[in-house]
């Protein structure tokens, strides 16, 4: 076989191994991605209360100055900020690794061949110009410039960079959703405070009320009309509910605290106004249509922009199945005498180089990073419209709840106003002997539980406002 043919399949096979290289494995996947309905109640109103600002939607200015604050002095979301700086960094990153890598650097060194070597032997017989031997050892100094540079011709390191912002915008919408959380916990809190202060009140009244039956029980035991079982009945009720307020008290506290810790301060009491509570209208609010989540729910906009930055993640995988041009080059002075290192072009030193590199041995990584992107995709492909999902339940969980609290308030309000009469009616049955004195400690108890029940309820009202209010992605803008 002649040396021609020879280099003929050599080349060929070459060939065959650079293409197949460049073969990247077929991957099926299923990306599509589920729409919402399109209304929550059959309603087609596309106004929409998330469009208001936290400023514009909770009015209580106490609670706005704790939400002002949190807003500069939580840790957590400050924790956040930090992650969106590093974020945006990461884009600088990947920016510089697709241009030119240039070093400018300064090198010397000493070089001494043994005498009877072939180095040694060629040094010791030649001079550098007539009557001037070679120097023995060598100097070396160099100042050169060095660049490197990896033409990006598949767009890899392009796409690595636009992957990159895809994350840093992510990380935005991830501190968006932060607020927006941290805005309603805030206000959950308060309301929650609120509460409490009027359950503290109403149980001191009650207070007020079992003692006064009390001492009318003692007179009618003094008048032979009850026995000392009533007295002590009356008596451990009222010890009872003294011994409930300390309950509520730590509640208030650790509540308080809570709040302080959103707010990212030390514990402090928490500026209020507890008066009328049950009194508070929730904000009326407009559900809009489920496309607007997609614009206003932060961690909606997160997952998109997760699943976008995946995609590209997958084309920078598959680059790395085809070959790359590498070029390097180099330009300077090198002497072993510093009056040498300037005089030109007889110190002058350059060199280029290209090299088009295409994996073959390593395939089997390269295969593994580019399933496990397609991976990652998928991922996202499911967390994007499970994010979905879980939003638009979130917001139709939210309106039935509002519904049906209102109705349990109005109702539990009338029931409040029947058992605060029948303690008035029971304590007057009882003085006249028409009624036994179970019955009024029973009415007082139901009377009780009722009020702290109207109470709760209020406080569900609040929190159902608060949390459509989150669920609709409201609060961040």
């Amino acid at each position: 076989m002649s040396n021609k043919r020879k280099l003929n399949i050599i080349g060929i096979a070459l060939a065959s191994l650079f293409f197949s290289a460049c073969a990247v494995p077929y991957l099926g996947r299923k990306t599509e991605i589920k729409t919402v309905p399109e209304s929550y109640t059959n309603s087609k109103d596309t106004l929409n209360t998330a469009k208001k600002t936290w400023k514009d939607f909770f009015k209580d200015p106490n609670l706005s100055a704790l939400i002002d604050s949190a807003l500069t002095k939580n840790q957590e979301l400050n924790i956040i900020l930090q992650e969106v700086n590093i974020s945006k960094n990461e884009i600088r990153a990947k920016k510089g690794e697709y241009l030119p890598s240039l070093n400018i650097g300064v090198g010397g060194g000493i070089d001494k061949s043994a005498r009877y070597t072939r180095n040694g032997a060629v040094d010791a017989t030649t001079d550098i110009m007539p009557g001037k031997a070679f120097p023995d050892p060598l100097p070396d100094l160099m100042l050169a410039a060095h660049v490197t540079w990896e033409v990006d011709i598949w767009k890899k390191l392009r796409n690595a960079k636009k992957s990159a912002v895809f994350r840093y915008l992510s990380t935005i919408e991830g501190k968006n959703f932060m607020v927006t959380h941290l805005i309603s916990e805030i206000a959950n809190s308060y309301y929650e405070l609120l509460a409490l202060d009027n359950q503290l009140n109403i149980l001191r009244q009650n207070i007020q009320i079992q003692q006064n039956a009390l001492e009318i029980v003692k007179l009618e035991k003094i008048s032979a009309k009850v026995t000392e079982l009533a007295v002590r009945k009356f008596e451990a009720e009222v010890l009872k509910n003294q011994s409930r307020q300390f309950y509520i008290l730590q509640k208030i506290t650790e509540t308080e605290n809570r709040i302080n810790f959103l707010v990212g301060r030390f514990p402090q009491p928490v500026a209020r106004n507890s008066e009328n509570f049950t009194n508070l209208v929730p904000d009326s609010i407009h559900t809009g249509i489920p496309t607007q989540l997609l614009e206003n729910r932060p961690d909606i906009r997160q997952a998109e922009k997760q699943l976008a930055a995946s995609k590209i993640d997958v084309k920078v995988a598959k680059a790395n199945f085809y070959p790359s041009l590498n070029i390097i080059g180099g330009i300077g002075a090198q002497a072993f005498n510093p009056q040498f290192l300037f005089t030109l072009p007889e110190s002058m030193l350059f060199y280029l180089a290209g090299e088009l590199v295409a994996p073959l041995v390593n395939r089997n990584g390269i295969k593994a990073k580019y399933y496990s992107a397609n991976s990652r995709q998928i991922q996202a492909v499911y967390n994007y419209e499970r994010t979905v999902l879980n939003a638009y339940i979130e917001v139709a969980n939210q309106i039935s709840n509002i519904k049906n609290l209102q109705q349990s308030f109005d109702l539990k309000t009338k029931q409040v106003e029947a058992l605060t009469q029948s303690i008035e009616i029971s304590t007057g049955l009882f003085k006249s002997a028409r009624a036994d004195y179970m019955e009024v400690l029973m009415t007082q108890r139901d009377a009780l539980d009722s009020r702290f029940e109207l109470v709760e309820t209020k406080m569900q009202q609040m929190h159902a406002m608060v949390n459509v209010y989150a669920a609709l992605g409201g609060g961040w803008k």
